[in-house]
């Protein structure tokens, strides 16, 4: 049993409870969202370039409203801000909805509404993560972590396989209403919450932060206002080596070999399928993720965090690469399953090392730049894939794509070798 998730957390905490579970419903209706705007932008173009667009558009709000969110979530009560965040993407989901009843076939408007959700998403998560280390003990985040994480991925597997059956058989219209519904789940959790304040300066949370808030700079710039905040929190993370690098593994993950925006072009052109085989495509990494995430009860038992988040974006980069060389659709799929296994483990320890090193009154910040990172990182990896697909082959994007994630965390490793040797039992930001 100790190799099972840990559900401690569920057990011992009735607001975590019903936060995961809202979490989990909520996301998996976005994700079906997700594809079918995807799948509506290619039945309408026809082109991989235009899909890859989709992300483009959404990268850059993401960015501005990811790391001002940060800094509102840690001015402001968090729960206030989650519920009117998640509040404002049920009702774009209607618009979608609406869209797609009406019949227009207006690709601006796709456009226009991803953005628009794309910054309320920047805006909600801040605060939905800078919640978990008040409702919990710091010796119960990383079970939490991976909860969360199993959380993400459960919608990554169900979102897309469901997205991709409801699409081909009622249509667009209905995935996008599926989604408003699932909206319920999430603002009824939050509604349930306390009132979720940022402490002042100096003060640790529940899952604590001890350590961090003495350390240089970083008392530099709390005041929780404006502009000012957000540059705090950038200098805080500047003066954080581990932390920092945690964020640039990510990204040689996610932009330089994310292949999701080509999954249209490839279900047809490699394998002969149709919106069902992409809706495979797309779970299959959150399948191996969703494994990863129930057999997590050893994570705890790692303490060099550093080197499992080398190796595991290792495991993402070589992963992709032998996708991207089959034509068999079932061997694919397994080592898509093995790249989104591979993330999940990066995640979680990530999170960990995120959250032990950050006091209270930054955690906001610090998560408003984790969330542009997480998915604005995959954002503009679909819009150079789909840019790479046009100008070459599919193909050559998702391989050189992969190779390109090994050489770029082989070059992390290399230069900053304390990395590998970060401890959990004396985390260094």
């Amino acid at each position: 049993m100790r190799f099972f998730a840990d559900v401690t957390p569920l057990r011992r905490s009735a607001d975590f409870r019903r936060l995961w579970c809202g979490n989990t419903v909520s996301w998996m209706g976005q994700q079906m969202t997700a594809l079918a705007v995807s799948l509506q932008v290619y039945a309408i173009t026809g082109s991989t370039f235009s899909v890859g667009l989709v992300g483009l558009c959404s990268l850059v709000p993401l960015i501005v409203a990811g790391l001002y969110g940060g800094a509102v979530a840690d001015t402001v009560d968090r729960r206030a801000l989650g519920l009117v965040s998640a509040s404002g993407a049920a009702l774009l989901s209607v618009v979608l909805a609406g869209a797609a009843l009406l019949g227009l076939r207006q690709v601006w408007l796709l456009y226009t509404v991803v953005a628009l959700q794309s910054v309320c998403f920047a805006m909600s998560t801040p605060a939905r993560s800078s919640m978990i280390p008040k409702l919990l003990p710091r010796e119960q985040l990383p079970a939490a972590n991976a909860l969360s994480s199993l959380t993400t991925n459960l919608g990554l597997m169900g979102g897309p396989m469901l997205g991709g059956a409801v699409v081909g058989l009622w249509g667009f219209q209905a995935a996008y209403l599926i989604d408003v519904a699932a909206f319920s789940a999430s603002l009824y959790a939050m509604w349930r919450l306390p009132s979720m304040r940022p402490e002042p300066a100096g003060v640790t949370g529940a899952g604590g932060a001890a350590g961090a808030a003495g350390a240089p700079g970083a008392s530099a710039d709390r005041r929780p206002q404006g502009r000012a905040s957000v540059r705090g929190g950038l200098r805080f993370l500047v003066t954080r080596p581990n932390l920092r690098i945690t964020f640039l593994a990510d990204l040689a993950a996610m932009v330089l070999a994310q292949p999701r925006a080509l999954f249209p072009a490839i279900a047809g052109l490699w394998y002969g399928g149709d919106t069902k085989t992409v809706g495979l495509l797309v779970a299959a990494p959150a399948v191996g993720a969703v494994l990863g995430g129930l057999f997590s009860g050893w994570l705890g038992r790692i303490h060099r965090h550093g080197l499992a988040v080398l190796l595991s974006v290792a495991g993402w980069g070589t992963a992709v690469t032998v996708f991207g060389l089959t034509r068999n659709l079932w061997l694919g799929l397994l080592f898509l399953a093995l790249a989104g296994c591979a993330d999940s483990i990066s995640a979680v320890f990530r999170t960990t090392m995120l959250q032990a090193a950050t006091p209270d009154d930054m955690r906001g910040r610090l998560q408003g730049v984790f969330i542009v990172v997480v998915a604005g990182g995959p954002r503009l990896g679909d819009f150079l894939a789909g840019s790479a697909a046009d100008l070459a082959s599919p193909s050559w994007a998702v391989v050189g794509g992969g190779l390109a994630c090994l050489a770029a965390i082989a070059f992390i490793a290399a230069q900053w070798r304390n990395f590998a040797r970060y401890d959990a039992r004396s985390p260094q930001p």
